[in-house]
């Protein structure tokens, strides 16, 4: 009896470090950022990709512009897919994160027939996580970036993307999914200087909007002070049922250059965060 529960013990053991090894090896990070933007040609191959330079086709519909952020949770809970449907039918971008490259989301994708630019975070069991954005408008030009979790040593990554406006002005989209297991502010700080750079460069509008993770006030305070680096504003919710953690919400959109009209974060159980939907007019 002794003998059959130490060879019990012993398997246990085994396919525990095993399925370990396996996770350990799927999530080491990736020696450079890779962006997806053609779900026919669904690899990671560049850190930055261009798109068309159509002058016909804009992101606004005559000078308005909603947009929505939504981490989807990886798709793991019933009803993701009318959820999602939902905010591609009331935004013309919808910012995605954790958003997982599944069979069904590629079919959904080219059953609304919408263009992606998705950054990949990692890779579980043959599927791409990352950020992703969402539109009827090809994207000007998108490039990706990630930044590692330092307890846990998974990827989250970043999309920095312009879109053109009727305006003829092109709007910088940053979507990004902050980290999260960290107490002290040395990773999640470098994380958003990475885009700095790009933010003081642009001229035109901004949104920067994502799951930035701001579970605690110097956490919120510092992508406050960020924003402020830049001119950008914090939307004001009709109705806020963000996602809290410790009383303090973890999804932002902050946006410079637009008229802001109004916007609103509305309860779901398709994910353990609540979907943003802002609405902006362009000046």
């Amino acid at each position: 009896m002794k003998i059959a529960n130490l060879i019990r013990s012993f398997c246990i053991f085994i396919f525990v470090l095993f399925i370990s090894i396996i996770l350990f090896l799927a999530l080491l990070p990736t020696s450079e950022p890779k962006i997806l933007t053609d779900l026919d040609i669904p690899s990671f191959d560049n850190r930055c990709v261009q798109g068309l330079d159509s002058k016909s086709s804009y992101l606004d519909n005559q000078g308005s512009l909603s947009v929505s952020i939504w981490n989807i949770y990886k798709q793991k809970r019933q009803g993701w897919e009318k959820q999602l449907a939902n905010l591609n039918h009331a935004s013309q971008l919808v910012l995605l994160q954790e958003a997982g490259l599944s069979p069904e989301l590629r079919q959904y994708i080219r059953h609304a027939q919408l263009k992606v630019s998705m950054a990949k975070a990692f890779t579980l069991l043959d599927t791409s996580y990352g950020v992703m954005n969402l539109s009827h408008t090809e994207v000007k030009s998108a490039c990706a970036f990630t930044a590692t979790e330092p307890l846990i040593r998974f990827e989250k990554s970043g999309i920095l993307a312009y879109y053109p406006l009727s305006s003829g002005e092109e709007l910088l989209v940053v979507n990004l999914h902050g980290i999260n297991f960290e107490w002290t502010l040395t990773h999640y700080s470098r994380q958003f200087e990475a885009i700095a750079l790009e933010l003081e460069k642009h001229q035109g509008p901004i949104i920067l909007a994502g799951d930035f993770n701001t579970w605690r006030a110097q956490r919120l305070n510092l992508v406050s002070d960020f924003a402020k680096r830049f001119n950008l504003s914090e939307i004001s919710y009709r109705v806020d049922e963000r996602q809290r953690v410790f009383g303090f919400p973890l999804d932002h959109l902050y946006y410079r250059g637009l008229i802001f009209k109004e916007a609103e974060s509305l309860a779901t159980s398709s994910s353990d965060h609540n979907p943003i939907t802002a609405r902006f007019m362009l000046k």
